[in-house]
């Protein structure tokens, strides 16, 4: 029992903590691997499928202003615009948030 107690005190004074108790990451890649993949890796690991959603929010903005452009031309025609202009609206409104979100993901580089 004081064995295993002991060899818990040891392994928890192994490794290097911060001030929430959580391990840090060490500074350098290890053995084999290089800084610049360990470094992305790293960053992957911090921000998870990052490029993934920022895809997404520019496919559904580019989206939203393809059906904004429809939407504008219909109402410069004047054809059905009680109807389009909500829809306007609403596809201007997508554009603006997915702008915002992508912005958004961008936050954490402009801090540092």
């Amino acid at each position: 029992m004081a064995k295993q107690k002991a060899a818990n005190k040891n392994k928890k004074q192994g490794q290097p903590k911060n001030r929430k108790g959580q391990n840090k990451t060490p500074n350098r890649p290890p053995q084999g691997m290089s800084q610049e993949r360990y470094d992305r890796l790293l960053a992957e690991a911090q921000a998870p499928y990052k490029g993934l959603r920022k895809f997404i929010y520019g496919s559904i903005g580019a989206s939203g202003a393809v059906g904004g452009f429809v939407f504008f031309t219909k109402i410069i025609a004047g054809q059905d615009i009680a109807a389009s202009l909500p829809n306007l609206a609403l596809q201007v409104g997508i554009v603006a948030l997915m702008v915002f979100l992508f912005r958004w993901e961008d936050r954490d580089k402009e801090k540092s």
